[in-house]
């Protein structure tokens, strides 16, 4: 137990190391002075920089503790930030406004925010239509497969858009779903902020009800904790962390379920605290990593997070024999 603090303080330095490099990584070679001084030729590109390095920083906090939720909740190690569908939604709507927007003239800087509110709008759509179904699914694998058939529903609809859209229009959505982690500015960094402290304070509220639950449904109700409650928080935890991330930095939400496996082989048996505390620093350890192998070999995040993550499950299903 005492290792544990000692645990968290390296990834802490780690990952402070790795924001500092991220800010370090680019084309243009940036002195001290063009973080902080205006005047400077590169001080545009800085501010793009300490964007990128947060927004990573923000979706290493986000997306593992939307996964470490979700598979806390349905004891399901392959429960994912786009196991409730949020993420195939979010993808809809973005492709609703691209493909339909085709002969719009629209200003390249408002394309990415209208790109944002579109996936937005897509996560709050469903995330009240799980809400108003919630107390209909008593069962909580029934959310999985409302989840399931909803992603596969949203599949579709995309396939049979792409179909007939234009190359042009094809390409653009292809390139939304790679993921992007260097087109964020400083509204949308306060935005993504908001959304995710808003999260955090749901998942703060539902940890200590998840340790109740992890005993049995009968000794949790003993304990007064409600199901119903419990539920509602999880899905509104998890739709705001995962659809946040989504809006403003495309589908990069496989590292979700990634992450909560890799705390566990690193410390485990541990209290869902620890847990969640280990997720959201060794998120932002391994966010920042990938942004900077992202900017080195300029291949898209989405790449790069699905080849780390298919080594870690397969290790862990090895791990336990399951295979």
């Amino acid at each position: 137990m005492k290792r544990f603090p000692v645990l968290v303080i390296l990834i802490i330095v780690l990952a402070i190391i790795a924001f500092f490099i991220n800010l370090n990584i680019g084309f243009a070679k940036l002195t001290f002075s063009d973080f902080f001084s205006s005047g400077t030729q590169n001080f545009q590109i800085a501010g793009f920089r300490i964007n990128r390095a947060l927004a990573m920083l923000l979706a290493g906090i986000a997306i593992p503790t939307s996964g470490f939720l979700l598979q806390e909740y349905f004891k399901n190690p392959l429960a994912g930030p786009d196991v409730l569908g949020i993420t195939s939604v979010s993808s809809l709507f973005v492709a609703f406004y691209i493909f339909f927007s085709q002969n719009m003239v629209i200003p390249d800087f408002l394309q990415n925010s209208f790109i944002s509110l579109s996936s937005i709008l897509g996560s709050i759509v469903l995330m009240m239509v799980l809400l108003l179904f919630s107390n209909r699914f008593r069962d909580k694998s029934f959310i999985i497969i409302f989840g399931f058939l909803i992603s596969a529903l949203a599949g579709a609809i995309v396939s049979f858009l792409q179909f007939y859209v234009e190359s042009q229009s094809l390409k653009n959505y292809i390139l939304w779903t790679f993921g992007s982690n260097n087109q964020t500015n400083l509204i949308q960094i306060s935005i993504l902020t908001i959304l995710i402290l808003i999260g955090l304070i749901f998942t703060f509220r539902s940890i200590k009800p998840l340790i109740g639950n992890a005993l049995g449904s009968a000794y949790a109700q003993s304990f007064g904790i409600s199901q119903p409650k419990l539920k509602i928080s999880i899905i509104v935890a998890s739709s705001l962390l995962s659809a946040s991330v989504t809006a403003f930095l495309g589908p990069i939400l496989f590292i979700g379920v990634v992450v909560p496996h890799f705390c566990r082989m690193i410390w485990n048996p541990a209290q869902l605290w620890h847990q969640w505390i280990l997720n959201m620093v060794l998120g932002i350890l391994i966010m920042e990593v990938f942004s900077i192998i992202s900017e080195l070999s300029q291949f898209p995040i989405n790449i790069i997070t699905t080849f780390f993550g298919i080594p870690v499950i397969l290790l862990m299903l090895m791990k336990k024999k399951v295979i």
